[in-house]
């Protein structure tokens, strides 16, 4: 286990800027998502751990000490590619035990250390089959072994659930927490999947353009984002320009009708405001608005299995979500409801600041 700190790291390849000053502290034992975009910089800044690419200024410590002038090999940093990049010609064994063999390692400890990892990811039983005779979830679980085998200061996972479907990855995600707490290794993944994101790693970083917008716990991060721009990327969002009302203090009136109350002093005249789509409050009937609520029709109603997607237009043609439990679910294309913004969800950005 190690601390991985990255300190303003430049990186531009063919005339663009690939890392535009990556700055990060991933503490000893803990687990990081980068996220974002493709093209945005999220597996060039993984690949600089690695020591597969070096920046052109900035520096990279692993375990408190600059890993800058140090090959691949002398960082001892473990890492999945999405691929696997298993030897189909070896055994699930050989291939496990590859980097210990290049690391000269005695056999026997090679064969104590390989059954250990096999063990951990729990393919003990196929330890003689070949990558061609495993599911996409096994041989995934064989790259994983083959990089905790060698005991890493760091594992790098990248993308290490895109080549599998919607079920496996599922399961793996599962796994992947397991082996992660179970081992208490610092990790950092890197994934164009929000849910994979959210629910692997102790904080998220999401990246745009280069650099790291933001990061926090997935909770912080997906609730109370710092950013529009984050919280568009980080799963759906209605946003809304919301202006002060001169008749009531403290008050804010959002498109013909919806309101919501703001304590504070300083509040500017204008707030962009967010809110998802769950934390939208609808009933039928007509909008009251003394009590903040605003008229929209049900546009359409798309059912998601557990949730339905109620799309909305409010009476000024506003767009808006709300997603709703599908069961009992009586709302219908068509029908008027009247909707509500809780306060309590809403978040803001002073549009003078806002990018």
């Amino acid at each position: 286990m190690a601390r991985v700190e990255l300190d303003g790291l430049q990186l531009s390849l063919g005339g663009q800027r690939i890392l535009d000053g990556v700055t990060l502290d991933v503490a000893d034992g803990e687990c990081v998502s980068l996220l974002g975009p493709s093209g945005c910089g999220k597996t060039t800044t993984l690949r600089a751990i690695a020591g597969f690419v070096r920046s052109h200024s900035g520096t990279v410590r692993i375990g408190g000490e600059p890993v800058d002038d140090r090959p691949p090999h002398r960082r001892n940093v473990g890492l999945v590619f999405q691929d696997y990049a298993l030897f189909p010609h070896m055994t699930v064994r050989e291939n496990v035990g590859y980097g210990l063999r290049m690391r000269g390692r005695p056999a026997k400890e090679i064969d104590a250390a390989v059954s250990d990892a096999l063990a951990m990811v729990r393919l003990e039983a196929l330890a003689h089959r070949y990558p061609a005779e495993m599911s996409g979830g096994q041989r995934q679980r064989v790259a994983l072994a083959r990089a905790i085998v060698i005991r890493p200061d760091v594992l790098l996972l990248d993308e290490p659930l895109g080549a599998l479907d919607r079920k496996l990855r599922d399961e793996m995600q599962i796994e992947l927490k397991r082996l992660q707490r179970e081992l208490g290794i610092t990790t950092i993944i890197v994934t164009h999947d929000q849910e994979e994101a959210l629910s692997l790693s102790t904080r998220v970083a999401v990246m745009f353009s280069g650099r790291i917008a933001a990061i926090a716990p997935p909770t912080e991060l997906y609730q109370r984002p710092g950013r529009a721009d984050v919280m568009a990327f980080l799963g759906r969002a209605n946003f809304l320009d919301a202006r002060r009302d001169p008749a009531r203090e403290g008050w804010y009136r959002v498109g013909p009708g919806a309101g919501f109350g703001l304590a504070g002093a300083g509040l500017p005249e204008t707030l962009h405001v967010g809110i998802r789509p769950e934390h939208v409050a609808l009933r039928p009937g007509d909008a009251d608005p003394d009590r903040g609520e605003c008229a929209a029709t049900v546009a359409d109603v798309i059912y998601r299995g557990s949730t339905a997607e109620v799309v909305l237009h409010a009476a000024d043609g506003t767009a808006l979500l709300a997603d709703r439990p599908s069961a009992g679910l009586e709302l219908a294309r068509g029908d008027r409801v009247a909707v509500h913004f809780p306060a309590g969800h809403l978040v803001t950005f002073d549009t003078r600041s806002t990018t």
